[in-house]
């Protein structure tokens, strides 16, 4: 695995596209790790400090990904370097598609990420740059299809991702309007671990588990979590957290979920970060859903999660270890020797899907239909793993194997 992965790394992406702002400090980057079958895709994300290394990482993993989920096409990720806060966004982000549309129109689809809503300004802005769907070039690319049938999957893609949640079993409120986009991805690392424990022996009902991030991902997975039976006993947010060693019930997650602030948790009994983050790695959770930024998890707090008890880890964040390699570096590699680690382009790979269902001809535009495929699609992917080994450590070593071997 090692050697293919090496391989993987070192080979450069197909197209690196380079652009600076004529009005600000904002740079921008969009890398296409290959065209393989003819097109790529992955999301926009922005953030101060973020460097085309960081794009080129996560096009690979976008990569590996579509091993999963769908459709067999190359990755790619756009990532501008600008403050979100900073009030010039949205005349960065118009300029920014303006110049990277005609990828759009033609090999690249796109979506939101890191501090890039998907809803509120890709479609919105895209549209306005003459392109279609932020998706168009993945049909264009990969699918070829005829003008008439590119107008019935582009509406039903546009339709579909945005569709409001009105399933009381997939949202935590249907009166709050919840979309599919909001939910799939925390869905996708909940049902990951249901999964793992339905295929590798147990059950998630009454098992403990822990949330690291309560935006989109974190509070989507801590509440089908919930749902499943699980006991929430800790989650650790940017400026606070929650302990709770008995488990808060499936209404307080509910009502967590309900009150949090844009990505924020928000509770009146909110311990401040330092006292939260000393707690909350030995807090003998079963289950570990890192769902907040990239490369945090260090391997003191692997060595305490596993020192109390962990069994699971069902990776919600585009690689939650802190390596400085691109996939698999020590800590991850250190982790999956220790424990059960459901790799990111399984369990975080819900949105990814979305977009494969909707692309395809005609399908069911209910939520039952759609939240089955994210579950099957997931548990293909985990029974694949262990039918290559039933072993529970070492799963995110062949989980890399099966995907790379279908890329090199």
């Amino acid at each position: 695995m090692k050697e293919l992965l090496t391989k993987y790394e070192d080979k450069a992406p197909e197209i690196v596209f380079h652009w600076r702002d004529s009005e600000t400090e904002a740079e921008g980057w969009t890398v296409i790790n290959s065209l393989r079958g003819g097109a790529a895709g992955g999301g926009t994300r922005m953030r101060e400090g973020l460097n085309e290394n960081e794009v080129l990482s996560l096009a690979k993993t976008m990569e590996i990904k579509f091993t999963v989920s769908g459709p067999d096409i190359g990755g790619a990720k756009s990532g501008i370097n600008f403050d979100p806060k900073d009030p010039r966004k949205q005349g960065v982000l118009e300029r920014w598609y303006k110049a990277v549309s005609p990828l759009l129109k033609s090999y690249y689809g796109t979506g939101g990420d890191l501090n890039v809503d998907e809803i509120h300004e890709v479609i919105p802005i895209t549209e306005s740059c003459g392109v279609w769907h932020p998706q168009e070039g993945v049909f264009n690319g990969h699918f070829h299809p005829t003008e008439a049938d590119k107008i019935n999957r582009i509406g039903q893609l546009r339709h579909g991702v945005i569709k409001v949640i009105e399933n009381t079993a997939y949202s935590p409120d249907v009166s709050r309007k919840y979309t599919i986009a909001d939910m799939c991805t925390g869905f996708g690392v909940a049902e990951s671990v249901k999964h793992y424990y339905d295929i590798y022996g147990g059950d998630v009902k009454g098992k403990t588990a822990i949330i690291q991030g309560f935006g989109n991902v974190g509070s989507a997975a801590a509440f089908y979590l919930s749902k499943m039976g699980a006991k929430i006993i800790g989650i650790l947010d940017r400026d606070g957290g929650l302990i709770n060693k008995d488990g808060y019930s499936y209404e307080e997650i509910k009502e967590l979920f309900l009150a949090k602030e844009g990505n924020t948790l928000q509770s009146k009994d909110l311990i401040p970060f330092e006292e939260a983050n000393k707690a909350f790695w030995s807090l003998g959770a079963d289950i570990f859903a890192p769902c907040a930024a990239s490369r945090l998890v260090q391997k003191d707090q692997i060595d305490s999660l596993v020192e109390h008890g962990l069994e699971v880890i069902s990776c919600g964040a585009n690689v939650p270890f802190a390596d400085k390699e691109i996939f698999f570096g020590p800590i991850m590699e250190y982790a999956d020797q220790k424990a059960s680690v459901i790799p990111d382009f399984i369990a975080n790979c819900g949105m990814a899907r979305v977009f494969a269902y909707f692309m395809e001809r005609k399908v069911l535009m209910t939520d039952e239909a759609l939240f089955d495929d994210i579950s099957i699609t997931l548990k293909n992917a985990i029974q694949r793993t262990f039918e290559q080994s039933n072993d529970k450590k070492y799963i995110s070593s062949h989980a890399f194997e099966i995907a790379l071997k279908q890329l090199l």
